[in-house]
Order: structure tokens, then sequence, then C-alpha cells
């Protein structure tokens, strides 16, 4: 039982972490069907924490602080919960949401509950080399830095999406139980230490951006040695 709650408040177990991290879950996106019709301005008005727009979006948007998560209530009795830090968070606000429709005098039930999305994060402490990671892992990898500082990697198995940026961040999506984060996270590791950048090289380029950026260098020979720079060391 300890294992669903908030990472970080138990040593960490090394043989089911190899790597010695365990990532953070994020957030919980959860679903249940409320089984029955539900009048969304009736909601609206009667829930101090609730709001309603039904030109921007379908749905009352509600709130409660304990545990702090957001949901999304709809007109068919479906329901969505985002927010929760672990799986019994969001079973346990899905329910206080359920039980506040219920008080303003609809029919509603708990039925079909059922985890969606893990949202997990990581810091492997060390800067990668995208542009390597890329062209050695082409078919899951995608990686356009003009559009976006990350490389998108997509597992087959377990089926995760993983965002890996340069500083060594991760953030891993797409998993429906927690363990499917973690063996996600262990299959990547290893490639990442694989392609691991030199940290003092990285410092340096950070620096060297940082100064150019400020004094806004405009020379093309101070241009030309920064991507030379960023070949050798990549």
């Amino acid at each position: 039982m300890a294992d669903q709650g908030l990472e970080g408040s138990q040593p960490v177990d090394l043989s089911k972490h190899p790597s010695g991290i365990v990532p953070t879950l994020q957030n919980i996106v959860s679903t249940v069907n409320l089984d029955c019709k539900l009048e969304l301005k009736s909601i609206a008005l009667q829930a101090r924490n609730a709001e309603y727009n039904p030109k921007r979006f379908a749905a009352v948007i509600m709130r409660i602080r304990e545990p702090k998560t957001t949901a999304l209530i709809f007109a068919s009795g479906k329901m969505v919960c985002t927010g929760a830090k672990s799986e019994v968070q969001s079973k346990l606000a899905a329910r206080k949401y359920a039980r506040i429709i219920q008080k303003l005098g609809f029919p509603a039930k708990f039925k079909d509950f059922k985890i969606q999305n893990i949202v997990g994060s990581c810091d492997v402490k060390f800067p990668i080399r995208l542009e390597g990671l890329a062209y050695s892992h082409g078919a899951f990898s995608s990686y356009e830095p003009e559009l976006f500082p990350g490389l998108i990697y997509r597992m087959k198995q377990p089926k995760i999406v993983l965002l890996i940026f340069v500083s060594g961040k991760i953030v891993l999506t797409g998993a429906k139980v927690r363990d499917e984060t973690y063996t996600a996270f262990e299959n990547i590791y290893p490639v990442l230490t694989e392609f691991r950048k030199n940290q003092q090289c990285f410092q340096i380029l950070i620096a060297y951006q940082m100064q150019t950026s400020i004094f806004k260098l405009k020379d093309e020979m101070h241009h030309v040695d920064f991507v030379l720079a960023l070949h050798i060391c990549a």
C-alpha cells in the first residue's frame, strides 16, 4: 500500500528500479460514469466550486482542494478527473465529485472508474545528446528543435511516449498503470547514458550561448564558431 503514495518517502528498491531513479507521478487522468443525465447549468449555479461556459466548453469544470484536482462533468453523466498525484487520490477525488453531484439532487452512481493516463517525470542529472539519440533511434524518435525543444520518443513496449530534454529532464506519458511508467524509464535509461553529453563542454556551450544572447552578437564568425563547437561536443 505504501507504494501507492507519493514517491520519495521510501528508499529506492534497486530490484525494481536498477537505475536508482524513481519517476515521480505528476498527474493522473481518470474517468467515471455517474450513470445519469445531468443539468449542467443547474450544477454550475448551485455549486460554489464550479464554472460553466457552454460557448467555450460543453462541460462543467469543478475543482476541490483535497485532493487538489479538477473534474470535467458532462451532461451525459461522464466525468473526467485530472490533477491527482496517485491512483488512490484520483479515485478518492472522483468519489468526492460524485458525492457533490448527489447532494445537488441527481441520482449519480459511481460506475466504471478507470485510470486513462499517468504522467510521470524525472531527472537523470546529466545532459543528453538529442541529435545522436534521434539519429540512432530514428524509428522511435521525432526531434525538431525549431518546433519543440524536446525529443519525442515513442516506445513500443510498454506503449509509452517520452519527452526527453537536453538538460536530462524526462516526461513519461501514456501509462495506464504506474509500473508501465517505471518499466519505460528503466528501458530508456541505458540509452540515455549512451548519449550522455560531456558535462563540462555542455556548461561551456550554455555559457557561450547566454553571452551571445545578452550582448546580441551578430558577427557571423561567432555563429560559425558556436556551430563548430556544438559539432565537436555532439
